[in-house]
């Protein structure tokens, strides 16, 4: 259960991506095949580096995507059901997202204070 926990933004990233790939209309979506490769190899590997670049870059986009969600309510002339929607389903799924490539570039971090505590 503890591996589960450890390795849960990663799956969360996952699941996300084949939300992402299943909301396309393409059969076969390279960016979507290439992120879960890429978070595959990650959870295998374990690899500084490619945590630190993908939760950064994850969050990055997301915040990113923070700004988007406000341009599009922007447009509303009014603050209906619609608009709110929007608002809770976008800010949860952003929010989430942002939580997690937090929590995955702060477990990436660690890795290397962890070594040298071992290595001590």
């Amino acid at each position: 259960m503890k591996t589960f926990r450890l390795i849960f933004p990663e799956i969360y990233f996952i699941v996300a991506t084949l939300y992402y790939w299943s909301l396309t209309a393409v059969l076969f979506n390279w960016i979507a095949f290439v992120l879960i490769l890429l978070l595959g190899i990650l959870i295998v590997t374990k690899n500084r580096y490619l945590g630190i670049l993908i939760s950064s870059l994850v969050g990055v986009v997301n915040l990113y995507l923070v700004l988007a969600l406000f341009s599009e309510l922007s447009e509303f002339n009014t603050f209906n059901l619609e608009a709110k929607k929007l608002l809770i389903v976008g800010l949860l799924f952003l929010g989430l997202n942002i939580f997690f490539s937090v929590r995955m570039l702060k477990k990436y971090l660690s890795i290397k204070k962890q070594k040298a505590l071992a290595n001590s």
